[in-house]
């Protein structure tokens, strides 16, 4: 059964993408959704569950603040028999402050849920041998120019990027796709975090980018070969 996961899958892009990935033309006949414990949570899956034409879903709750979770997560998915074919990594944290401002946990934070835990998923995907075709991971255009006032969260996003060109050169030769996806302004709850002030029915919406990442990872998609593949309106 063709399976992918999604973290983050509680809000924002990560539920979008599930419902974007539930429908019947989406390539996966499982979904794996990772979200911390939340009635956001387990909102989100309710809904895919009820947009998914004859897919399995399943629900793991894990809070990627602490990397160690990884190991819980595929722990569960050997317990079910399931193996993954691809991976969105999604799930982030910001926390916007200048230089002066920034606490060393907040920092320490961000490059855990952003990069480590992100790695880790990896890591163990591939040393668990499992038949991985496609890894999208979601960086930000705050990764490719350093901005005021987003020290940790651009640092992390920036770590990201070049993570995902190391591992696109790494995993060609065993046949898997590393795909590296930077959304420009999107209307998140992170994104409101970020920037309090703005009109998010003026900037792209998650539902956008969630039919991006979709089309990426159809066989057409797959014709798309880019490290960091900007999306903006």
């Amino acid at each position: 059964m063709k399976t992918i996961l999604v973290t983050g899958a509680s809000r924002g892009i990560g539920r979008a993408t599930t419902l974007a990935l539930s429908e019947a033309d989406a390539p996966f006949e499982r979904l794996v959704l990772v979200g911390r414990a939340s009635s956001a949570f387990e909102e989100s899956v309710a809904e895919a569950k009820a947009a998914a034409a004859g897919k399995d879903i399943v629900a793991i709750e894990a809070d990627l603040d602490d990397p160690e979770i990884v190991t819980d997560i595929f722990a569960q998915l050997d317990a079910q028999g399931i193996k993954l074919h691809a991976i969105v990594n999604n799930a982030g944290f910001a926390k916007p402050t200048s230089l002066n401002e920034t606490r060393h946990e907040d920092f320490e934070r961000s490059m855990r849920i952003n990069v480590y835990s992100p790695f880790r998923i990896i890591q163990a995907a591939v040393v668990q041998n499992h038949p991985l075709e496609q890894i999208l991971n979601i960086a930000s255009t705050a990764g490719i120019n350093g901005r005021a006032g987003w020290l940790s969260y651009s640092t992390s996003k920036a770590a990201m990027i070049n993570m995902s060109e190391v591992l696109s050169d790494e995993l060609k030769p065993y046949g898997i796709d590393v795909i590296c996806l930077s959304p420009g302004r999107c209307a998140t709850d992170l994104r409101r975090t970020l920037a309090p002030d703005e009109d998010p029915s003026t900037i792209m919406q998650p539902e956008q980018v969630a039919e991006i990442i979709k089309f990426m990872m159809s066989d057409t998609g797959k014709l798309l070969h880019s490290q960091n593949l900007v999306v903006r309106t």
